[in-house]
């Protein structure tokens, strides 16, 4: 047994699981929470050694689990060799500092691990900089009295703070102004993505937006459709920075494909906070699709988590508007496509039980396979007619010569026909008669 706990997560560190189940507490099935946990685990490169669930009748104040429990969690790290606990729920400072002095071995507990995947996984400055600000918010809690080296007094001038401040204290006001200046820079970085959204909506083509579980297959979905590389792993929270590309839609000149951060169960608050300007990208959307998982027993669960991220930005009704009578009030403000995928994984009686449930349902389903392409086409298909959908038949009359509206005209709407109208004050006139949506013809307007 090691005699005390080292201070970083290293790769291909043999890690034991641990699955705090609380009375009363979360949806999923104790065994799909710790296959997750797992998976957090593995994502980060970490080496399963076991995983336990264990019951908590009375969460402990100081430790979580009783004396009893820990001494079997003890037990397991040393018959599997295991240098790291990783506790599937959240810890105190007090807690995770007590657990690492009884098992003498690193503790960190599901925010502290998803801070790591995030951490490793940030590709843009944005994304490290929207990471650094959750550690920190994280860390700001860490921070307690207990802690013997944050305990001295040090006297200091005016810059480094008051006579008689604690360590402590200056460690606190030193997080709190690094989190000020980032959140400065995550507000000049949320101003430029405004600007780049104003400009994509002045330029006519519509932003899908393709959001799920992690791990529901949104970036093999990303790739198929628009032939590109994103990474797409079995992995939980294998893509974190947003990515865009174009692709060809029916009755659509093209459309911006946006791959998304996926969701998770507990997702810590600090990170939804951190990654708030990221997912606004969402509601800048035309439309939505919501990539399930359907293979997965915990399919529907994932959904409601799905959708309370979605409540919390505005996009979908949360709890209190479900219960209003109003229809409106449980109408979501985007059009919402749900992509039932990974369809070749079904068994054919299950399959044929969600295709006849799918055929009954009020919302707009659509089953395919990223990984085999089965189903993408159609997919295609149901996004290009829910961008028309509300396109009117319109008439105009155009110069021959003013190629900027014809051209607007034949790339954001649908020409139906286009006749000669004899002459007018500038010349040659047009007659064209198109379909296109009430936005489309307000831009339209705005040349």
């Amino acid at each position: 047994m090691n005699d005390e706990p080292t201070g970083e997560v290293t790769h291909g560190a043999r890690a034991f699981v641990v699955y705090p189940q609380m009375r009363g507490r979360g949806n999923l099935d104790p065994a799909s929470r710790l296959e997750e946990a797992k998976g957090l685990a593995l994502a980060i490169g970490l080496v399963v050694a076991d995983a336990i669930t264990i019951p908590i009748r009375e969460p402990r104040a100081g430790t979580l689990f009783g004396e009893g429990q820990i001494e079997n969690i003890a037990i397991g790290c040393t018959q599997n060799d295991a240098e790291l606990v990783i506790v599937d729920g959240a810890l105190t400072a007090i807690q995770q500092r007590n657990l690492e002095e009884k098992l003498k071995r690193k503790v960190i507990d599901r925010t502290g691990l998803i801070l790591e995947i995030f951490g490793e996984r940030a590709a843009t400055a944005e994304g490290r900089l929207q990471v650094e600000l959750a550690h920190l918010d994280y860390q700001a809690g860490r921070l307690v009295r207990s802690w013997t080296h944050l305990e001295r007094q040090r006297g200091g001038f005016g810059f480094l703070g008051g006579p008689g401040e604690t360590q402590i204290e200056a460690d606190r006001r030193l997080i709190r102004d690094r989190m000020a200046k980032i959140r400065r820079e995550l507000e000049q970085v949320r101003r430029t993505r405004g600007l780049h959204r104003e400009r994509r909506e002045k330029a006519p083509w519509p932003v899908i937006a393709l959001v799920g579980y992690t791990n529901a297959g949104k970036s093999t979905l990303f790739n198929r459709l628009t032939g590109a590389s994103v990474m797409a792993q079995d992995l939980l929270f294998a893509t974190l920075d947003p990515t865009m590309r174009a692709i060809r839609l029916p009755g659509v000149e093209k459309g911006i494909l946006s791959d998304t951060v996926g969701f998770i169960s507990d997702l810590p608050t600090q990170l939804v906070a951190a990654f708030r300007a990221t997912l606004e990208e969402v509601t800048a959307a035309d439309v939505i699709l919501h990539v399930r998982d359907i293979a997965n027993a915990d399919t529907d669960v994932q959904k409601r988590q799905v959708l309370d991220v979605l409540a919390d930005l505005g996009v979908v009704p949360g709890e209190a508007d479900l219960k209003k009578t109003t229809e409106t009030a449980s109408e979501p403000l985007i059009p919402i496509i749900e992509v039932w995928n990974k369809w070749d994984l079904l068994e054919p009686d299950h399959a044929h039980e969600l295709r006849q449930a799918a055929a009954r349902s009020e919302q707009t389903i659509v089953p395919l396979s990223a990984l085999t392409g089965e189903g993408c086409d159609n997919l295609l298909e149901v996004v290009g007619h829910k961008l028309t959908l509300e396109a009117k038949l319109c008439t105009f009359l155009i110069p021959a010569a003013d190629g900027q509206r014809l051209a607007f005209l034949h790339a954001r709407g649908d020409v139906v026909d286009e006749e000669n109208a004899g002459e007018g004050a500038d010349g040659p006139l047009l007659r064209l008669h198109v379909r296109m949506t009430e936005r489309e013809l307000g831009r339209f307007q705005a040349l």
